[in-house]
């Protein structure tokens, strides 16, 4: 699939609600079709199997409105992050498959910036309906996830914290990576 680098808005679509989210998206669309190398950079120990696997970011589809961001962790080609701007502001989501592409039970969760955040920095609550997937799924502990995703000129971080619970990786923006395959079930 071909990827398109997108400049601007387009004043008949629908935007985020205010300028510094749309300078938060429009410079993650600067990265489309580039892909980039992370480290985890919290130190909970939960996340000690993630810190030990090559951890890699693609900007993979790009839309007027929407990013499409797989996350491999190793081999584990099963996440991308979903970034969309809404009338209201922006949305993320997580896109969860498994190997053969077929969809998690625990996929699309994520939830929308509450405020203007940053041009550098958004958050992003959990939403309703994310919270009843995580409770139909027996994950009480993630109905008061919070993610947020930063990008300045030299790293992305993405981070997901809730009470006892702080996961974080920043990617390198500044070295480029061989592009890699496909997340599972976007082949």
């Amino acid at each position: 699939m071909t990827t398109a680098v997108v400049i601007g808005m387009s004043p008949s679509v629908s935007v985020a609600a205010n300028a510094q989210q749309v300078q938060f998206f429009e410079r993650l669309a600067s990265l489309c079709g580039k892909a980039f190398a992370g480290q985890v950079v919290s130190t909970d120990a939960a996340d000690a199997k993630f810190a030990q696997q090559k951890l890699l970011m693609h900007v993979r589809e790009c839309h007027e409105t929407q990013l499409k961001i797989p996350f491999h962790v190793g081999e584990d080609r099963s996440r991308t992050w979903v970034l969309t701007q809404t009338e209201g502001g922006l949305r993320l989501k997580h896109d969860h498959r498994h190997k053969d592409g077929s969809i998690d039970a625990v996929t699309m969760y994520g939830g929308d910036t509450q405020n203007g955040g940053t041009a550098s920095l958004q958050s992003f609550p959990v939403d309703q309906a994310s919270i009843e997937n995580f409770l139909a799924n027996g994950l009480k502990a993630s109905i008061t996830n919070t993610w947020q995703m930063g990008v300045t000129a030299h790293t992305f971080s993405y981070r997901m914290f809730r009470q006892g619970r702080d996961f974080k990786v920043e990617f390198d923006l500044s070295k480029e990576m061989p592009l890699p395959q496909a997340p599972w079930g976007h082949e």
